[in-house]
């Protein structure tokens, strides 16, 4: 079987399997966490901001704060997917997409909160100190079942260590296309990946607490940066944003726009962006909410729910309004405008044309800065998902053992990355996305099956707010819930251990000044 014969193979799987299978499985189960917990998503989104700002509550210098673990994921979540994937949702299925991005992100919030809530309860931590968590471990703990867990890890790893990571420095090789003529044909690719794949390895090799650090500082810089490039085009074009809003709701419910199969259609489009720009319910983010240091599992549940807000609603909102100034326009440039598929813009070049309209050439520079903002903060975000699910399959090692393979995956992920600049791997890129489903579709099963016990942690945390209290959760407080390693402090306990962290904290910072 020839490499094409593998690529139209792997490409019709995962057409069938995220087009008609998988996006209504994440559906449903979004609307049944939606109903179950009578709306968490909307209910507690003051406590979700207020969380963000708490400070660690165990002592040890890697212990990450929430606000770290939540840039972890939102590093992940915010990708080039937030540019390039808006823009061609809004080139195949039409300005209406980005209304079912929204709605989509509303409802997969609440599955967000599930798996995130989940993966807090049963963390484990590492003898340094950090929490570690995720799918394979509530798998492992919750459900007695470690092969399935390992089985979830290997997905997960494929997927977002290996996969995904080439394909983000393609993007960032792709970006300088627009600067140097011919430039797949120069050794530049070579050269600019030999330089991410070092970078990437100094923050590799640093552990969790540098790659929280990083994305605790890189994250807030790109999107700050991003916001304040749509602002200002907002702010050139604000005549023209009410007829923008208005044109994204008319067409999401304009029939014309089904038209051209299910699988291209604006509601699809919209919905498998959304989805898959914020990963809600995809078990890769509970991975990072795992490794934060919170007084209550629904604290960082609610936290995560904030992330996938500020992934759909706000920055995958920003690169909508920037592209539709430039569509609503000119909607015969692209393919729902009619435009012929040898020369419709679609992706980068869809992004490009936008940028080019509204600022010049400024507009295309800001825009290359920001790619390569956002594909590094997601090799980031992506490594430190792998890494925790390298950790949970090589547990029963040795210590030394353990240790060699966990250099040995590093350094393949630096030469992952290095070779991701020179070339388009659509076979890789296949397999990830396959990869992704799997992983997608275990972890959906799972959380339905254990939901009741984030359920009942919610009611829990709730009860305790009723009574003027800051939740503190105590895993011996829901009866018949399976043994957690965590959450057996006291109140009083736990107040003690956050005065221990913050001392060491302030300790630390001295040390490094």
């Amino acid at each position: 079987m020839d490499m094409e014969s593998l690529v139209n193979i792997t490409d019709t799987i995962d057409t069938y399997m995220y087009t008609y299978f998988l996006v209504f499985l994440l559906i449903g189960a979004g609307v049944w966490f939606t109903i179950r917990t009578k709306g968490v998503q909307f209910r507690l989104i003051k406590d979700g901001l207020k969380a963000i700002t708490e400070k660690r509550h165990q002592p040890g210098e890697k212990t990450v704060s929430s606000f770290q673990a939540m840039m972890v994921s939102t590093a992940s979540r915010v990708g080039t997917g937030n540019i390039a994937g808006v823009a061609t949702a809004i080139a195949v299925g039409g300005p209406g997409a980005v209304f079912w991005m929204w709605i989509m992100a509303t409802i997969g919030s609440a599955s967000a909160f599930i798996e995130s809530t989940l993966a807090q309860i049963w963390k484990r931590r590492a003898p340094g100190g950090e929490f570690r968590g995720g799918p394979a471990y509530y798998i492992e703990q919750a459900l007695h079942s470690r092969g399935l867990g390992i089985l979830f890890a290997i997905s997960l790893i494929l997927c977002f260590g290996l996969g995904f990571n080439g394909l983000q420095t393609y993007n960032m090789s792709s970006s300088i296309v627009y600067y140097v003529p011919n430039w797949t044909e120069t050794s530049g690719p070579m050269a600019l990946g030999l330089l991410l794949a070092v970078v990437f390895g100094f923050v590799l090799f640093g552990g969790t607490h540098r790659i929280s650090f990083m994305t605790s500082f890189i994250v807030p810089l790109m999107a700050g940066v991003y916001l304040l490039l749509a602002i200002i085009l907002t702010i050139m074009n604000i005549g023209e944003l009410p007829a923008i809003f208005g044109m994204i709701v008319y067409e999401a419910f304009n029939p014309a726009s089904l038209a051209g199969g299910f699988a291209g259609s604006m509601i699809v489009q919209g919905i498998k962006r959304g989805l898959f720009s914020n990963e809600a319910g995809m078990g890769s983010a509970p991975n990072a909410a795992a490794s934060a240091s919170v007084s209550h599992p629904v604290k960082q549940g609610m936290v995560q729910v904030v992330s996938v807000f500020l992934d759909t609603m706000v920055i995958c909102t920003c690169s909508a309004v920037m592209i539709m100034f430039f569509v609503q326009d000119n909607t015969g440039t692209i393919a729902w405008g009619g435009a012929d598929a040898a020369v419709a813009l679609s992706n980068m070049s869809l992004v490009q044309a936008s940028m080019l309209d509204g600022f010049g050439e400024i507009g295309i520079h800001f825009m290359t800065f920001a790619i390569f903002c956002f594909a590094f903060s997601s090799l980031v975000g992506n490594y430190f998902y792998a890494e925790q699910n390298l950790r949970f399959m090589t547990a029963n090692l040795s210590k030394q053992a353990g240790k060699w393979c966990l250099f040995g995956f590093r350094i393949l992920c630096c030469v992952v990355v290095f070779f991701g600049a020179q070339s388009n791997l659509t076979l890789a890129w296949n397999l990830a996305d396959i990869f992704m489903g799997i992983e997608a579709i275990i972890n959906i099963f799972v959380i339905l099956v254990l939901g009741k016990w984030a359920f009942a942690a919610l009611e829990d945390y709730e009860s305790q707010k009723r009574m003027g209290l800051d939740p503190v959760f105590m895993a011996e407080s829901i009866p018949g819930m399976p043994a957690t390693e965590c959450w057996h402090e006291t109140r009083e306990e736990l107040a003690s251990a956050t005065i221990e962290a913050q001392v060491q904290h302030e300790a630390h910072k001295s040390s490094m000044q």
